[in-house]
């Protein structure tokens, strides 16, 4: 007993003596020394609540011992004297990839040109899909690299956590100090969070090819983990799925790109129960209602876009007016956060110079952030989030002796970092034994040197190398040539600017405020100078950024051109005395009164009351109808096709809608209110439709139409079998017609399978055996299935079919295999050849969505005729019109009149087939497509005869809301058209303030078609 005391004892003694713990043997001695140190005099913030001045703060081995005002120095420490200077706790980047290695080469070549790679390359027991690799390990990869630490440590950095940023699903994180030791002490915790991200990165594998395809890899692959849990390692091995489990209680971190990414990152934690922690991109401030909703703590990058040079009209033009605002508010996005209440941390990531961002953080400062906020999003917040709190973020007794040093205020412009401390260890990074020279001087030189009233003036933000500038008389300004060591100085001057090359030269120390010493005039006579401090140096006397001060301009609901100040709100509206369209058995009611109340169609008639409050719309002489509705859409969509497999149905339109597209707002203008997002036709059985309202202004989610039946687009014909894809593309099962069909029966059976296995599963856990005490152990639940899941719904007439369709062949070979296996094909879409088997589609059930003309743009379509509409709907099938077309949807009203030329079809049936009809194929039909009370209340009101080519939409209205109207939209441009201009202005002053600018770039909006294909973005490109 006796002996193991003195054992602890000694051990006790070893430790607190500063003797290191080490596994590595040493070639040498061991030269052990305390690592005791007191810093006194200092005033020492130790979090961002906490400053105390003329304090002492004392560490020793690496950790605080303490800090306060009080505290004794113990014997033997080494003793420096901060008088005047500040000690802040290091900084903390959450979002690096320090030390990680440089990411693969991505896979060359396009789509079109190279052959797909349609299976992973990766060998061994991993995920089937080479851009999910969770079991990355950033400990394994990390390697300590001083140059990068270095830089980072100049800025204050202490540690960040680190990751290697390749794939949607990325691995752990490792916490790592910026020190220059070797990587056992560098590393402070491995296996501390968890990455994810929208980027598919070096991965070469078709799928994924788009934002939605993303979304649903990253789905199945937390579903197929969740399986492995319980079920998989019995079934197979896969390292993958076992590290997505062995980190799911960790931090989880998300790359989301930006503000859309974060609301489509938070949609995926909601899903799986996670919280994640999402990396944006810096425009969070343009939706932050919806992002505050999300619960998330952000984490944001100070990258902040340059100024556009627009001095020449034409250039100007090429920026949008969101650009524009994006420029002049991205620095304020910091400040609206946490004035939001949203909590963030800051990260240095994303800077295309990472030497600019303590001056980005400044600017995020000047524009709302306070400096709190701004410490604390750098210190504490970071090691809270990473559950490091106990090692880094303050400087509290017992944490790293991480550390820096400054002159002053870490965010004033003027401040110096003069050393960062990392675990105890001193990294100097400025000499803070040089004295601060900066101020303005009186200069006299004896004898005087035919010039008077001389300025010395020292500036700059760095007192180590400061700026030197010498006036005479208050106007004349003359450049000196200066050389520092310590306090010695020496100067040389040319005094008279007419003799550039006569030069005075002075040689001298500082003496307390005064600079002085001897020199020689030109002509070499000897002279003595003085330079006695007038003013003492403030960074607010360099020179101002013109931009600071101005006006900033406020939110816009979208934030683009034509977006609204405030989003538009329902209204108690009544339409008096105009024509109404009621596609009801009413038919068209001349002078009639329209009530709407709550969102709703509360009344049709004549001489109606207004309602106290109600605003009243004059529709004499006009022509109200409910919205226009189009079956097939391709616009707010940032890409359309998942075109990658053959059978895709997996993936959803609602993970890639652009609300801020547009086109949203020039299909108001022409009376649309309604649209069917779809997949596009890349392959046999695309993905899941997203139907919409048209709420210009209003977030992704806030466009979906809530409870509406689930659709998903199928596709036949020549898209699918690859046949004008290229020689490159001969690999992708199926390549012919005959291909696509099997395509269809081996999926459904598959699927009929799949519904019968859970099927079983679920009656059998809900009897009342398997509910039983410990008896759902027995059970075993099918593996989830994305893809299946949707074609079960098919079946189950849960989700309903919109196909992409030409030839007559094909549409009878759908109808066949649907009959054959049990479900219906809802609407064949496009379907030019619908006059061939109309009477076939009405006995199967199916609709038709047609081009009202469209032909001869490839070889399927030959035999289209403009009567295809009218001997469809002569055939009893439900046919409506629709666009595919972002262009074509702004006159749908007019597509609609040619049937009336083409078939004689009548007005209010050519009507209903952009209205009613297509409210019938999306099921919504029961408060859309017709003017009654109790339906929505989506109307028009046309200045003329609908289907004339002359009408314009005075007003259209959603739900009781105007997203559009002619007095509005002449006010948007006007006011859109000084904000322009007020921007302008203000980029040419930063330039003229010396601020770096960037040439403007033309860019043309993409409009999509349902052949367009759109690659996954691989890391850093634009997202």
């Amino acid at each position: 007993m006796r002996k193991h005391l003195l054992l602890l004892l000694l051990a006790v003694g070893l430790a607190q003596s500063g003797l290191a713990q080490t596994t590595f043997p040493r070639n040498g001695v061991y030269d052990e020394r305390p690592n005791l140190y007191a810093f006194t005099n200092a005033t020492i913030v130790v979090d961002p609540k906490t400053t105390l001045q003329n304090a002492t703060l004392l560490i020793r081995n690496g950790r605080v011992e303490a800090v306060g005002n009080t505290v004794s120095v113990p014997a033997g420490a080494v003793v420096m004297n901060l008088q005047g200077k500040r000690i802040y706790p290091s900084l903390i980047d959450l979002d690096s990839d320090y030390g990680m290695p440089d990411l693969p080469p991505r896979r060359g070549g396009g789509l079109f040109n190279t052959p797909p790679q349609l299976e992973s390359n990766k060998k061994g027991p991993y995920y089937w899909n080479q851009a999910i690799q969770p079991e990355a390990d950033a400990g394994l990869l990390f390697k300590v690299i001083n140059p990068k630490a270095e830089e980072l440590r100049k800025l204050g950095f202490g540690a960040v956590l680190t990751h290697a940023h390749d794939g949607i699903a990325r691995g752990n994180g490792t916490l790592v100090t910026l020190a220059d030791d070797r990587e056992n002490t560098v590393v402070l915790r491995n296996g501390l969070s968890q990455h994810f991200s929208f980027s598919k990165g070096s991965s070469g594998q078709n799928n994924p090819n788009s934002i939605m395809g993303v979304v649903a890899l990253l789905r199945q692959a937390m579903y197929d983990a969740d399986w492995y849990k319980k079920n998989g390692p019995a079934e197979q091995a896969n390292l993958s799925l076992e590290a997505l489990n062995r980190a799911a209680n960790l931090p989880a971190f998300f790359e989301a790109g930006d503000k859309f990414g974060v609301l489509r990152a938070d949609k995926i934690g909601d899903e799986f129960g996670r919280q994640f922690i999402i990396r944006g991109g810096g425009d969070e401030y343009q939706r932050i209602d919806e992002i505050k909703a999300t619960g998330a703590t952000l984490i944001l990058p100070v990258s902040y876009p340059q100024a556009y040079d627009v001095e020449d009209a034409w250039d100007a033009d090429n920026v949008s007016l969101a650009e524009m605002k994006h420029w002049e508010m991205a620095p304020a996005n910091p400040g609206m956060l946490a004035q939001a209440g949203i909590p963030f941390a800051l990260t240095s990531s994303g800077l295309k110079t990472r030497t600019d961002f303590m001056a980005n953080v400044r600017k995020a400062i000047e524009n709302g952030l306070t400096e709190a906020q701004a410490l604390e999003a750098l210190t504490t917040r970071p090691a809270q989030l990473i559950r490091a709190d106990d090692l880094l973020g303050t400087l509290a007794v017992g944490k790293l002796a991480n550390f820096i040093v400054t002159s002053g205020n870490l965010f004033a412009a003027d401040n110096v970092i003069y050393e960062n401390w990392i675990r105890g260890k001193q990294y100097i990074l400025a000499n803070r034994a040089i004295a601060d020279l900066r101020g303005t001087y009186d200069l006299n030189i004896t004898p005087q040197a035919g010039t008077s009233n001389l300025k010395l003036l020292i500036t700059g933000n760095n007192p180590d190398k400061p700026d030197f500038g010498v006036t005479a008389n208050d106007t004349i300004k003359l450049t000196p040539k200066v050389a520092i060591d310590n306090n010695l100085v020496s100067m040389q001057v040319a005094l008279d600017k007419k003799q550039p090359n006569a030069l005075t030269r002075l040689t001298g120390y500082r003496n307390g405020s005064t600079l002085q010493g001897d020199g020689q005039l030109p002509n070499g006579q000897t002279v003595t100078w003085s330079a006695t401090l007038s003013k003492p140096f403030s960074a607010s006397a360099t020179k101002a950024d013109t931009t600071k001060k101005s006006t900033m301009g406020g939110l816009l609901y979208p934030f683009v051109g034509m977006g609204n100040a405030k989003k538009p709100q329902p209204q108690t509206l009544l339409i008096r005395n105009a024509t109404v369209w009621t596609n009801e058995k009413d038919g068209i009611m001349t002078t009639t009164d329209v009530l709407v109340s709550n969102g709703k169609i509360a009344q049709v008639g004549k001489n109606l009351t207004a309602p106290t409050g109600a605003s009243v719309i004059d529709g004499t002489g006009k022509h109200l109808t409910n919205g226009i509705i189009d079956e097939h859409s391709h616009i707010a969509l940032f890409s359309i096709n998942e075109g990658s497999q053959s059978s895709t149905a997996e993936v959803r339109m609602s993970d890639a809608i652009n609300p801020d597209d547009v086109n949203i707002y020039r299909q108001l203008a022409g009376g649309v209110t309604s649209s069917q997002l779809l997949h596009g036709s890349a392959n046999a059985i695309g993905g899941q439709s997203a139907l919409v309202k048209l709420k210009w202004g209003e977030p992704a989610d806030g466009l979906l139409i809530k409870g509406a039946d689930g659709f998903i687009k199928f596709a036949l014909g020549e898209n699918v079998k690859q046949a004008n894809w290229g020689d490159a593309n001969r690999v992708r099962f199926p390549q012919t017609r005959m291909g696509v069909e099997q395509v269809y029966m081996d999926h459904f059976v598959r699927a009929k399978e799949y519904a019968k296995a859970w099927n079983a599963y679920n009656a059998q856990s809900n009897t009342p055996k398997a509910r039983g005490k410990n008896a759902t152990a027995t059970l075993t639940a099918p593996r989830r299935d994305l893809e299946l899941d949707a074609l079960a719904e098919i079946l189950a007439k849960k989700r309903f079919i919109t196909c992409h369709s030409y030839v007559q062949s094909e549409i009878n070979m759908l109808m066949h295999v649907a009959d054959s296996l049990g479900f219906k094909v809802n609407t064949f879409t496009h379907i030019l050849e619908g006059y061939k088997v109309a009477d076939k589609m009405a006995k199967h059930g199916a609709g038709g969505s047609t081009f009202s003309d469209w032909w001869a743009y490839k070889m399927e379509v030959k035999d289209a005729i403009p009567y295809n509409a009218a001997l469809m709907a002569r055939e009893g099938v439900t046919v409506s019109i629709n666009s595919d077309d972002a262009e074509m949807a702004r006159r749908l009203n007019q597509e609609a009149a040619k049937t009336v030329e083409y078939g004689g079809i009548a007005e209010e049936d050519a009507w209903k087939m952009v209205t009613l009809n297509p409210a019938k194929l999306l099921h919504l039909d029961s408060h859309m497509g017709s003017i009654r009370p109790g339906k929505d209340a989506d109307l028009v009101l046309w200045n003329n005869h609908p289907l004339s080519i002359y009408a314009r939409p005075d007003y259209t209205i959603i739900d009781g809301a105007i997203y559009y109207s002619q007095t509005g939209d002449e006010q948007n441009r006007v006011a859109m058209q000084a904000e322009r201009a007020r921007l302008i202005q203000k980029m040419i002053q930063a330039k003229a303030g010396g601020q770096t600018t960037t040439r403007p770039t033309a860019r043309r909006q993409r409009m999509w078609h349902c052949e367009d294909i759109e690659g996954v973005m691989a890391e850093g490109e634009n997202k």
